[in-house]
């Protein structure tokens, strides 16, 4: 097959969240399965050119209708680690992508419309005509509408479309300059609710409710999270929606790069170690005491390690760095706060326990030092309020280090409790699962971990290394989507 998958991040030339990474990682897996993979990315100005390898021109003068004019655009061609991307250039006054960020800005409705306007055009004037167009999050919820209602009848009417949703927090707002912009002009016609009205604002369109609506496949980044989606608050208002293209819409779990993230070949750690030679994860643990300045005593190490954030639960966080400390763990921490409220809050505890030889907080991110935080940790803890995916946990299983989560989107599917799951048998079990929001819950939780640290050692590190015989890489992934993208192709 021939697949083209248009997108606003692809790890690690743009990359501002999960969602660059599973770009890539999707598009490398479906090369690797024999399949014809392109991907086409807005010129950013800050992206990181240094990891683009052979940077030319590959269509000069793209003209892409805008407003009843049009707009000249450059088309770049260079290969990101082996991928083929492209890469498009507006020449305007709105300077679209020069901006010296990805997202953020006040007009972004309008800067991804005229992405998703640009990239159909790319395909129409190249004579590029892929068997599946793949598009993510509302960045792209465009295109299947632009393709559907225009493009369709200019030559493109064979081409199909899966969506995948990554964040159903942030759907792109618009008003009708959106529509007049495009060349969608029948305001009526789009605002009515079967397609782009939002189900919630009558004067407004949504892009990602456009997007599920025209696509041949939806998904979201896990099956828990597509139920949660589907049924509770988690879908941000777009359940019915859902609910009527329930036939169409699944969720498939994304999957880790296990050549970056592998304690076998890992070359950020100082030991490696595998399921069969697990004594490298003791050595990196000394390894992570030594360059945290941490007592090296006779005691368990709970990591976490991501965003402070209220989706990742940062009351949770705060309250399990010290129950770790009263418990006789050690606690490291390695995230940036998004907001100054948290971020100043962290600081203080950072100058309160930094004569704490059980602690250190490392706020900001790095990313070399996140693999030995991984190698080095005995349990990482994810108390997310929400989770579409979690990569965290995934990475944290193949390191041996046990995941202590929350149970809601991917965490329910991906880690399954030593104690308390009946689906899974007990050699198959990996973690700990809590479900409240509670002190008590995540208390609950590790206290378990701990106690079994301490009291069965043998039993603890069983529990590590079947943690790590799971495979959470992009081989089920992709043969999932492949399968995907052969359902719609004959429709």
């Amino acid at each position: 097959m021939y697949i083209v998958q248009i997108a606003s991040e692809c790890a690690p030339v743009i990359k501002a969240g999960g969602l660059g990474d599973v770009v890539y990682g999707l598009s490398r897996e479906l090369e690797n399965r024999g399949h014809t993979v392109e991907l086409i990315l807005p010129k950013y100005d800050c992206m990181r050119y240094d990891h683009i390898w052979g940077l030319h021109d590959a269509y000069k003068d793209l003209f892409v209708p805008w407003y009843g004019g049009a707009v000249h655009c450059s088309v770049y061609c260079g290969w990101v680690h082996g991928r083929v991307c492209f890469f498009i250039e507006p020449h305007c006054e709105d300077n679209f992508f020069n901006r010296g960020c990805y997202y953020g800005c006040s007009d972004d409705n309008m800067r991804f419309a005229f992405f998703s306007k640009a990239a159909l055009e790319f395909l129409l004037r190249s004579n590029k005509r892929p068997d599946v167009i793949h598009c993510h999050d509302w960045q792209t919820g465009l295109i299947p509408v632009l393709l559907y209602e225009i493009y369709k009848y200019n030559g493109m009417w064979n081409q199909r479309v899966c969506y995948t949703i990554h964040n159903f927090k942030h759907q792109g707002m618009a008003g009708s300059e959106v529509l007049q912009a495009t060349g969608l002009n029948q305001d009526a016609y789009y605002f009515q609710y079967d397609r782009l009205r939002d189900n919630f604002n009558p004067f407004a369109i949504n892009l990602m409710k456009g997007g599920i609506v025209y696509s041949n496949a939806v998904t979201t980044v896990s099956p828990h999270h597509a139920w949660e989606a589907h049924y509770t608050e988690v879908g941000s208002g777009l359940g019915h929606t859902l609910h009527l293209h329930q036939d169409k819409f699944t969720g498939v779990l994304n999957g880790i790069d296990y050549d970056f993230w592998n304690p076998e070949v890992d070359r950020y750690i100082p030991y490696h170690y595998s399921i069969d030679d697990f004594e490298g994860k003791q050595q990196a643990k000394k390894a992570l005491r030594s360059q945290l300045l941490l007592q090296d005593e006779d005691k368990p190490i709970i990591a976490y390690i991501g965003r402070l954030d209220q989706q990742k639960g940062v009351h949770l966080v705060h309250h399990a760095m010290y129950y770790a400390l009263s418990k006789g763990a050690q606690f490291v921490l390695l995230g940036s706060a998004t907001e100054p409220a948290i971020n100043d809050h962290f600081w203080h505890e950072k100058q309160f326990l930094n004569d704490n030889p059980d602690c250190h907080l490392e706020l900001g991110f790095n990313e070399e030092l996140s693999h030995l935080i991984y190698a080095g940790s005995d349990m990482i803890l994810v108390p997310s309020n929400y989770e579409p995916c979690g990569l965290t946990q995934m990475i944290g299983l193949k390191y041996g280090t046990v995941p202590i989560v929350r149970g809601v989107g991917g965490l329910v599917n991906t880690v399954f409790d030593r104690d308390y799951d009946q689906n899974k048998p007990p050699e198959k079990r990996n973690g700990y699962v809590f479900y409240e929001t509670d002190h008590d819950a995540v208390e609950s939780a590790m206290n378990r971990a701990i106690d079994l640290w301490y009291e069965s050692p043998k039993e603890f590190r069983e529990l590590a290394i079947q943690g790590m015989e799971y495979d959470y890489s992009w081989n089920y992934p992709g043969k999932n989507y492949v399968e995907i993208y052969e359902s719609i192709r004959h429709k």
